[in-house]
């Protein structure tokens, strides 16, 4: 196992325990304390986890670092294999989802130590503190962060000060999550005010692309997200139903599956 699967292997442990302590870890994982120290620094320096007298746990269920600890391995394909569509010095929108945040580390070249990805002088304008945390730590990537209230516990920019904010910016993409699916209306969300963002930074991009796992495609949020009509492509995993991946290719939606 090397280090970006070991680090994948802790937060999926802590997804399904909530919190534990650090030498039973070291135990689950077959190394040693010192390795699984360094561990948890880095991941506790990208947010995504916090220790507290020698356990370790997240912050609260609709915490970004829980969500991306959830599917993981998955995440960071889709993810990965989205940064592929991002030009060197393209200036792109993320909006705050698990897999958009994994998206940003990616083209930050975060995860890879500095590597290729790290070199595409991008900039990204995005409604997520947290993403823009993330960003602050790679030299070849800038951020640009939307004003408005925040959510503290997702650690989000909503409401009509950051729409209004939106509206000062013009890409070629925008990027987002969805928490479900349904064909007669299209992406739905469970959070009204991060949904009314997300359509506001869709009206500045020339095209809106989905990330997404395929078992989102078996559920449904509270809220309207987008129509199909409104998205341009679609990324997610090879479990995507078929019934839905034809249904969305005749709607003129790209599907990658990673």
């Amino acid at each position: 196992m090397d280090m970006t699967e070991r680090r994948g292997r802790i937060l999926e442990i802590l997804d399904q325990d909530g919190e534990i302590g650090v030498g039973v870890l070291a135990d689950q994982l077959a190394v040693s304390r010192v390795t699984v120290l360094k561990d948890l620094s880095e991941l506790e320096e990208r947010g995504l986890l916090r220790r507290e007298r020698g356990l370790v746990m997240f912050d609260s269920t609709d915490d970004v670092g829980r969500r991306m600890a959830r599917h993981y391995g998955i995440k960071r394909r889709i993810a990965r294999e989205a940064a592929r569509s991002v030009a060197s010095g393209e200036t792109v929108m993320i909006e705050s989802g698990s897999c958009c945040a994994f998206l940003a580390e990616e083209l930050a070249g975060i995860e890879n130590g500095g590597g290729e990805a790290a070199h595409k002088n991008c900039t990204v304008i995005t409604n997520s503190a947290f993403i823009a945390g993330l960003i602050r730590r790679a030299p070849f990537c800038r951020a640009v962060l939307l004003g408005g209230d925040y959510q503290k516990e997702a650690q989000v920019m909503v409401g009509p000060l950051a729409r209004e904010c939106s509206e000062h910016f013009f890409t070629d993409k925008l990027f987002i999550g969805a928490d479900g699916f349904v064909p007669e209306t299209g992406f739905t969300g469970k959070d009204l005010l991060r949904s009314e963002m997300v359509r506001s930074m869709a009206r500045q991009a020339r095209h809106t692309i989905v990330l997404t796992e395929s078992e989102k495609f078996f559920e449904q949020g509270v809220v309207s997200l987008l129509g199909t009509e409104d998205v341009s492509d679609v990324y997610t995993d090879g479990d995507i139903p078929a019934g839905t991946e034809a249904f969305l290719l005749s709607k003129g939606v790209a599907v990658h599956k990673a």
